[in-house]
Parts: C-alpha cells; structure tokens; sequence
C-alpha cells in the first residue's frame, strides 16, 4: 500500500514543481489580455473572463493534479484515436488490443486524479470499468503473457485503495460529499455521466461475453455519446479542463463508430 501511495505522491509533487512557470505564463496571457482587450470594450469583458476562468484552473494548489488528469486523458484519447483510424482503415468497428492496455493504465491515473481532485464522479466511474478492461485483457490474451508482479500490482491497486479510503472513512467521504464547491445536486449530476460511462462497458462485457470475443458494439458507442455529453455538461460547471478536453475528443470518434457500426450492420 505504502508502494503505491508514494508513487502517487510523487507524481504529484513532481508536478507541482512546474506550476511556477505554469502560473508565470498565466500572468503573460492576462497582461496581453488586457492590451488584446483594449479594442473593445466586449471583446476586453470577454477576454477577461477567460483568462481569470484559466488562472482558476491554474491555480498553485490545483496544477499538479491537473496534470495528472490531462495525463490519463491523454492515454483515454489516444486509445480512441488509434481504434478510430483502425475502424476506418478497415471499414469495420474493431476492438484493437492496444485500446485495452491504454485503458487500464488511463484509469489508473484518472482515479487518482479523482482522488486528488475530492470528487466521488470521478472515482465512481472508475472502480467497475477497471476490471472490465481486465477482462478484455484476458480475452484478447494480453494479460497472461505480463510478468506475474506486474498482474498482481494491478489486480491490488483498486483494493487497497479502497481499504485505505475504509481506514479513515468519516474524513474521506465527508471530504467527498460535503466538498463546498461541488453541491449534492451537481454531485448527482456528474455522477450520473459516469454511470453512463460505466453501463457502456457493463454492455460491452456482456456483449462480448455473449459473442465469445471482446468486440465493441454500436450500443455502446451510443451509451458513450450520452454520457460524454453530461460528464462535460459537469465539466463546464465545475471549471475542469480536464473533464471537458477529455470528452470533447471523444465525440467525434463516438459518432464515426455509430455512423460505421449502422453500415456494418446493413452490410
């Protein structure tokens, strides 16, 4: 437990070393805001409201863990771009492995950024897919050949995490349910999205199941459509770049793999 705390720690203290020249930039984009502004007094408001909407996002306490969010949403898009091209290329919905393994280590970053970060949406979404991904692993044969350490770190991680959240559990989820900038009723919301998000791959595992390989029907590029659409709907309400650019990829790859299923489907 210790192991992967402190390697999680020090991603974290490793990226907060950067947010000194991050904020130092932040102050740049206000200074040639205010003279980029002084054409008009619209274009001045409108430019003003969105570099203090950037340094908000930016700010000391928050951009190492901003960091590690956009890092897991790199490896989410990546894995989204790479099935896309493949899909197109072969004119078919494909369920490539590199999808897989890019998945399980995205959430493994997204759900300690949702720690870090306090938020319940995000952790929620991630505890069910990540076994999912799992899964697909074993039945795309990519997990039996991993080193045994490797297997065991990532089948413990989710687990010990929760069994340290257990230790303390009045601080933990009262930090989560009662965080002052996240009302109950956007805490739904968001976490609704994530649902969503999860019922997707709860389809797709009884889908492949059924079929008896992992493959990636249209249902469950739809279920991605509209759970995308509320996780950023949160996103925006809740000024997290990272929620927002993360979903905001994502729909096109969603609608293209609709678009491509139907076809496959008449064909």
């Amino acid at each position: 437990m210790s192991f992967l705390l402190s390697i999680g720690m020090q991603i974290a203290d490793t990226a907060r070393q950067l947010s000194d020249s991050v904020l130092s930039v932040a102050d740049t984009v206000m200074s040639a805001g205010a003279v980029a502004g002084s054409v008009t007094d619209s274009g001045n408001s409108l430019w003003n409201w969105l570099c203090q909407w950037f340094q908000k996002m930016l700010s000391q306490e928050n951009v190492g863990i901003y960091l590690i969010g956009f890092t897991a949403q790199l490896l989410f898009s990546a894995r989204l771009l790479l099935q896309w091209l493949i899909s197109e290329k072969t004119h078919k919905v494909q369920s490539p492995n590199i999808y897989w393994i890019l998945s399980i280590a995205g959430a493994w970053l997204l759900t300690l950024y949702g720690w870090f970060r306090e938020d319940f949406s995000i952790i929620l979404g991630q505890i069910i897919t990540y076994y999912i991904y799992m899964w697909n692993l074993r039945a795309k044969k990519i997990w039996q050949p991993l080193p045994r350490l490797l297997r065991w770190i990532l089948v413990l991680t989710p687990v010990i995490a929760l069994l340290f959240c257990l230790r303390d559990a009045d601080r933990f989820f009262g930090s989560l349910f009662r965080n002052p900038d996240v009302s109950i009723g956007l805490l739904v919301f968001g976490s609704l999205g994530q649902v969503v998000f999860t019922l997707r791959f709860i389809y797709q595992i009884v889908y492949s199941y059924r079929h008896g390989e992992s493959v990636l029907p249209v249902g469950f590029w739809l279920l991605s459509l509209v759970g995308a659409t509320t996780i950023m709907a949160y996103g925006i309400v809740r000024s997290d770049p990272v929620l927002i650019l993360g979903q905001s990829f994502g729909w096109v790859a969603y609608l293209r793999n609709i678009m491509i299923g139907f076809r496959q489907k008449k064909d």
